[in-house]
């Protein structure tokens, strides 16, 4: 696993880490990195997953209807 950019020739640096943060951003890298910082219990995980199935099924229901 392992994320390359290549700098553009004439590019700024700031132009390029940007890019780096965007892909890891949609790769979902940062966010698997945050989760795994501190040891999450199992009933926690599936705590917060019930409440993001919860949370997704009441807009489904608020758009549907």
């Amino acid at each position: 696993m392992s994320i390359e950019i290549k700098i553009r020739k004439n590019e700024p640096v700031d132009r390029a880490i940007r890019r780096l943060k965007k892909k890891l951003e949609r790769e979902n890298i940062i966010k698997g990195v945050r989760a795994k910082r501190y040891y999450e219990k199992p009933c926690e995980k599936r705590r917060r997953k019930e409440k993001v199935q919860a949370f997704t099924a009441m807009l489904r229901r608020r758009y549907e209807g």
